[in-house]
């Protein structure tokens, strides 16, 4: 029954920023630390960050630090994907993901739910 909703995606040109949004339903959110991970075209589906139950611990992809925030606000049951300096690798489908556990992890095996996908599309 929990159910995540993804929203934010779009096109953007290099350079630019985006700010994708997730809301849970169907469980106490702070009870579930979150991830966002991305595919791109013929790619498999990667890790991008996750953030831990009560948002004191975050964790980042290499090539995303410094350019991608995770965050989240527990009382709107919603974590955010700040995106900026985007680049044309950035093109990709982003997923938030939910596991059972407040702790954070980097593997997609380590999460038990997922929301469908959001496409964000960086122009050169």
């Amino acid at each position: 029954q929990v159910q995540l909703v993804e929203s934010g995606g779009g096109l953007v040109q290099t350079g630019g920023s985006l700010r994708l949004s997730c809301v849970l339903s169907g469980g106490t959110f702070s009870n579930y630390a979150m991830a966002w991970f991305r595919q791109a075209p013929g790619e498999q589906r990667e890790f991008v960050t996750t953030i831990s139950g009560g948002g004191s611990f975050t964790s980042y992809a290499d090539s995303m630090k410094g350019r991608f925030t995770i965050s989240r606000d527990n009382g709107r049951s919603t974590v955010y994907l700040q995106m900026s300096s985007l680049e044309p690798d950035d093109t990709a489908v982003y997923y938030c993901a939910a596991r059972d556990g407040r702790n954070y992890r980097t593997r997609k095996s380590d999460y038990n739910y997922w929301g469908q996908g959001t496409q964000v599309t960086v122009s050169s």
